[in-house]
């Protein structure tokens, strides 16, 4: 049985944030997962989470300054120390939610930089370090260039060296198929091959990011592949809904808790 999430940043928008677990539980999600909780009280979001028997499978280490442009800390040299404060942040919204994966932002830098290669090895080693000690995973998401220009984990390839060269069995692969298929295609059989060091899993159509029956992605093919791999992780819808949220959930309907 796939467990999917909501995510609460593009779904539901029609609710205020907190109202949004609700209505998430009400349309038979068992799971919910967004970019970013820090605006909120983390108890708050427990009280909810609590309240509507939801599970948080997901949400990302603070950004930087969102609304500047920044998207991430991890690969910029000069913003470490800030980046060590954002992982402690996250861990006590970690154990107020009883996550288990928590997903690093990269941040917006050239790969190809030596300094900024360097850095962002330094953090995500960091970061794995301390979320070990919580027994919690540190997801890495290559996002694509169109959607992200600039950032700086944009190839699976080069995720996949970095994870597996690590040597840290709690950092993992969060293989979006919108950014997969935008980046390089060939979902179905990189899934398979990359499985062993997946954490997560996204879904969106493409090109236009909605609704996962949409577009040039078979999604009854994709969800019926990782059924017969036996993927046992999550499964995040992000999202945006093509027009009101609850319209457009016919796809889920085979797939809800209730």
């Amino acid at each position: 049985m796939i467990r999917f999430a909501a995510n609460l940043s593009m779904m539901f928008t029609e609710w205020p944030f907190l109202d949004r677990f609700q209505a998430a539980a009400d349309a038979g999600f068992g799971a919910v997962e967004y970019l970013f909780p820090y605006d909120f009280p983390a108890e708050a979001i427990q009280e909810r989470l609590t309240k509507f028997r939801l599970m948080q499978a997901i949400f990302n280490l603070p950004p930087g300054d969102w609304p500047a442009g920044e998207r991430g800390l991890a690969a910029l040299p000069d913003r470490f120390a800030e980046f060590k404060d954002s992982v402690a942040k996250a861990l006590h919204y970690a154990e107020a939610t009883g996550v288990k994966s928590l997903h690093m932002m990269a941040g917006i830098a050239d790969r190809h930089d030596p300094i900024a290669t360097a850095q962002y090895r330094q953090s995500a080693l960091f970061a794995a370090e301390q979320l070990a000690t919580k027994g919690l995973t540190l997801l890495l998401e290559p996002i694509n260039t169109r959607s992200m220009p600039g950032y700086f984990l944009n190839d699976f390839a080069f995720a996949e060296s970095f994870i597996r060269s690590s040597n840290m069995e709690n950092v993992k692969l969060q293989y979006d198929v919108f950014h997969r298929q935008i980046l390089h295609g060939d979902v179905t059989a990189s899934f398979q091959r990359l499985l062993p060091i997946i954490g997560h899993v996204q879904i969106a159509s493409v090109p236009d990011r909605h609704e996962p029956d949409q577009g040039e992605i078979n999604c009854d093919h994709f969800l019926s592949h990782l059924q017969t791999l036996g993927y046992d992780g999550f499964v995040g819808c992000e999202y945006i809904p093509a027009g009101q949220t609850c319209d457009g959930l016919g796809w889920f309907l085979p797939y809800r808790k209730h």
